[in-house]
């Protein structure tokens, strides 16, 4: 197979004539190309007057090695694809891996080992997708929480609720296999060559069902409700499981357990520190949400040819004098932001938008790093504590029913409270109260956000613009805590495997399936 590299396509172009410009590298006829595939798409908006997008394909001939010598084209190269397998299982325990969670690391974990003839005992406290969001359509248009079943906990994870970003900075033969299995499931093929590939949260949620009945059908018994209260522990390994379901608690006999709780499930690292279960603090961000419109920030990015494209993203960060930097996280183009808490008393935002981001405004995380240094107190847990505090100061400042304290970029600056939106409308519910964002975060990030604010302006003209609006707070945008695990992916609890984005190892979908990936190949392998 040949890989054909850097073939501009204007705007407009279709795949017939990206096959005539394949063709035309390789000095061979159209009809002399067997089949095409996209590899990768991207759109090159250096010059606003030439935008375009540029593609790579990859192509079958009847003698490659002939064609590739003879070609006038450059940036070609013959290829071979070595599709992921998954490992000879060796498990031989007739008890069933016990699953945690059912975020895409806990999923990927179970599909594997479930298509590998490991079928699973799948444990989700919170609720499945379709119950999961009407509960979240009540909250934030009521401001009423149901600490079970929320952004955070239930069917999906927190990514049912997002973007559904599928970019990864990790090289890992595991990430095609996602794809294919995320495209199986129904979401667009496009995702598999796109150079930022999304699926869109209305997608993504039809997915994970699709997902769900697969498992099911491979004999995972799937169980809704019913959250992990204990770990029971003999000579050192894992023994068993105390679940608390809708039919009161019952102990599970486990000796393989993927722990994969998300970044949220706070009372699940309590419980793990209780056990004995080796983990520490690590570095995470905070800050607020920054929204703009959408058609602002998309014509700054492309120019004229803006309303041609998909709605435009960025991803920005510098470095500030004190040491810390800023950057944006989680950037949702024509999408919402959305009440994300999973506790009673604290405000927490996140971003969402749908497959079409077809909404008026872009919205990201505008967040500053902070480590173990900046959380008072001491103990694996202190992160988490001092994500709370900013939670709770954010509710009182919204005055309560989970109202955000939002702010003028321009009244932020000048530091004065705002009165009331500009140009920009703000699109959290329940509803935010105007107001000044420095009580609820602390001075040092407030200042740093103040300090980037124009440093970032000079990046994207108008991400500094007086009329967008800071939203506060956002505080999850990783786990405050590392669940430690070994090369084998154990934890020092023999037994228990520490997965995802929650047990500190993963910053994604994508990285979070692949880490279900690895952690289901170790399951199998013992």
């Amino acid at each position: 197979m040949l890989r054909i590299g850097n073939l501009p396509l204007p705007i407009g172009g279709d795949l017939d004539l990206l096959r005539r410009r394949a063709a035309r590298a390789l000095g061979v006829r159209p009809a002399a190309l067997g089949e095409l595939e996209i590899v990768r798409q991207s759109i090159d908006a250096r010059k606003k007057t030439d935008v375009h997008y540029v593609y790579t394909v990859e192509v079958t001939l009847p003698d490659e090695a002939a064609a590739l010598r003879t070609a006038p084209g450059k940036h070609i190269t013959l290829v071979e694809r070595t599709p992921y397998a998954f490992p000879k299982v060796k498990r031989r325990s007739p008890l069933p891996p016990v699953v945690v969670g059912m975020g895409p690391a806990g999923l990927f974990a179970a599909l594997f080992l479930a298509r590998n003839g490991l079928p699973c005992v799948i444990l989700e406290r919170g609720q499945d997708i379709d119950r999961r969001t009407l509960d979240v359509g009540d909250f934030w248009t009521t401001g009423v929480l149901d600490e079970a079943s929320n952004v955070q906990f239930g069917e999906g994870g927190a990514g049912a609720f997002s973007d559904g970003k599928l970019t990864t900075g990790t090289h890992d033969a595991r990430i095609s296999a996602v794809l294919d299995a995320l495209v199986e499931a129904g979401a667009p093929a496009d995702v598999k060559y796109s150079h930022k590939p999304h699926i869109g949260t209305d997608v993504l949620r039809e997915v994970v069902k699709t997902i769900r009945k697969e498992l099911i059908s491979l004999g995972c018994d799937v169980r809704f409700g019913h959250k992990l209260t204990g770990l029971t522990v003999s000579a050192g390994a894992l023994a068993g499981a105390e679940v608390e379901g809708p039919e009161g608690r019952c102990l599970l006999a486990a000796d393989a357990l993927i722990l994969a709780p998300g970044h949220s499930a706070r009372d699940t690292f309590a419980m793990l520190q209780e056990a004995g279960a080796p983990m520490e603090r690590k570095q995470f961000a905070v800050g607020v949400r920054i929204e703009h419109r959408q058609r602002d920030i998309s014509l700054q990015q492309y120019g004229p040819a803006w309303e041609q494209l998909p709605p435009s993203d960025y991803k920005l960060a510098c470095h500030l004098p004190d040491g810390r930097s800023a950057f944006t996280f989680c950037v949702c183009p024509g999408g919402q932001v959305v009440a994300a808490a999973s506790q009673q008393g604290g405000v927490v935002t996140n971003g969402m938008s749908h497959r079409a981001r077809d909404g008026a405004n872009i919205n990201g995380g505008l967040l500053v790093g902070v480590g173990p240094e900046d959380f008072p107190g001491g103990g694996v847990l202190a992160g988490v504590r001092f994500q709370e505090r900013w939670e709770r100061a954010a509710f009182q400042l919204g005055g309560g029913g989970f109202r955000a304290p939002a702010q003028r970029v321009e009244d932020f600056l000048q530091r004065r409270p705002s009165e009331g939106p500009g140009a920009v409308l703000p699109t959290y519910r329940p509803g935010v109260a105007w107001t000044g964002l420095e009580s609820c975060l602390p001075d040092y990030v407030t200042g740093a956000l103040a300090q980037a604010l124009p440093l970032l302006d000079r990046k994207l003209r108008g991400f500094a613009h007086p009329d967008a609006v800071l939203t506060g707070v956002e505080t999850r945008s990783s786990s405050p805590v590392r669940i430690l695990r070994d090369e084998g992916c154990q934890s020092a609890l023999r037994g228990l495997y520490p997965c995802g984005e929650g047990a500190g190892y993963a910053g994604g979908i994508v990285s979070a399936a692949v880490d279900g990936i690895r952690v289901a190949e170790a399951v199998a392998s013992n």
